[in-house]
């Protein structure tokens, strides 16, 4: 499946995004593989050991958050693919030009929505906040009451933070996805042709 415009197509001074996107469309697509793996082994392990009446209380935590996961980088994955949801019934009776138009109008609203989910993300984690507080969880939580830093999962303990990190990774990947899109959708760098029909086996082989 070809994943890069042909050699004769002339350079672009977006290439270097088109290229970040596409690397990031390749890391995705392992840590998809790797997360369905994950999940579905610990699913595998959580009937064995409940089968042998010794079931593992954190299993079920872990499937959840594997899911989570999942669906973000899956999510993000399938923007750059242009597999994601679609309501084509109105731009498929439009002419040519108005349905690129349409097109290239819910790409912006993409990008709007990564860009706007990463301030929001960087409003919550408050980097610069923690760091003014020395990296005391307790002492920022105190001075913002903002908890994110000291939460813990219920039973695998872990920082509730590391788990919610998926959401500014999903923000910032989306809007390169989104970015990388819509230059292809207006015309500043040629499309990358991918194979017609692909299913989600092959979008994250």
């Amino acid at each position: 499946m070809p994943r890069h415009p042909s050699p004769s197509a002339p350079p672009s001074r977006w290439s270097p995004l088109i290229r970040a996107s596409e690397g990031l469309l390749v890391v995705e697509r392992h840590a998809v593989a790797m997360l369905m793996a994950l999940l579905s082994c610990a699913i595998l392990l959580n009937v064995v050991t409940r089968y042998l009446g010794m079931p593992l209380y954190w299993i079920d935590e872990l499937a959840v958050y594997c899911m989570v996961w999942l669906t973000f980088i899956g999510a993000s994955t399938m923007t750059r693919l242009r597999l994601d949801f679609a309501v084509t019934m109105l731009t498929e009776r439009l002419s040519p030009g108005a349905a690129r138009l349409a097109r290239i109008a819910a790409t912006i609203v993409v990008v709007l929505f990564g860009i706007g989910l990463a301030l929001m993300c960087w409003l919550w984690f408050e980097p610069l906040g923690i760091a003014r507080a020395g990296f005391d969880a307790r002492e920022f939580a105190g001075q913002t009451f903002n908890f994110i830093y000291t939460e813990r999962t219920q039973t695998l303990n872990w920082s509730t933070w590391i788990l919610y990190l998926i959401l500014p990774i999903f923000a910032l990947s989306m809007t390169v996805h989104g970015i990388a899109n819509l230059l292809e959708d207006v015309g500043a760098v040629p499309r990358i042709q991918r194979a017609t029909m692909i299913n989600a086996e092959e979008a994250v082989s």
